[in-house]
């Protein structure tokens, strides 16, 4: 089937849909007479081929898969739609914005991890490996909690005590 005659069949098999498409405004009694459809193809303007092309595959894929309308279209004619990079740009701008938030709340959770490191370090002393890894699993609510529990911490200068912190782990659980 030809690019050209897709349109003629969809305003065959769903006039209504085509209608309100073509119009840009929702139509509900549509009667397509057989006389107003030419035997000669409808002929697009090649300019304007790839976004007529677009705009017949989103609504192709109101109703048929994704599979029949590749092989009715080209992919290389749906890319150069300017719908197709419309979507597309949405697309990569949510994406870039998803990627940003992630990365500023990794970049919070890593800050407050090294901030709490250096306060626990400072008021308990060295801290060990289990407690290191203990820290780092934390979510950065977590971190501010423990972050606001460290004020209540006893320092004990002349042994390492990390009660306090063990107290605190155990909340969690």
């Amino acid at each position: 089937m030809s690019f050209d005659n897709l349109c003629k069949l969809l305003s065959e098999k769903h006039p209504a849909t085509f209608a309100s498409w073509v119009l840009g405004t929702p139509q509900t009694s549509v009667k397509v007479l057989k006389t107003e459809l030419s035997i000669e193809p409808i002929r697009a303007d090649p300019r304007q081929r790839p976004e007529i092309s677009a705009y017949t595959q989103i609504l192709a894929g109101l109703k048929y898969n994704q599979d029949l309308i590749r092989q009715l279209f080209r992919e290389g004619m749906m890319r150069e739609s300017v719908i197709y990079q419309e979507i597309l740009a949405e697309g990569e701008q949510r994406g870039e914005q998803r990627g940003e938030q992630r990365g500023r709340e990794e970049g919070r959770k890593a800050e407050g991890q090294l901030l709490i490191l250096r306060l626990l370090t400072r008021r308990v002393g060295e801290l060990p490996q289990e407690v290191l890894n203990r820290i780092e699993t934390l979510s950065l609510e977590q971190l501010e909690n423990l972050g606001e529990a460290l004020l209540d911490f006893q320092a004990m200068p002349t042994a390492v005590n990390y009660a306090d912190l063990e107290t605190w782990f155990s909340t969690l659980e």
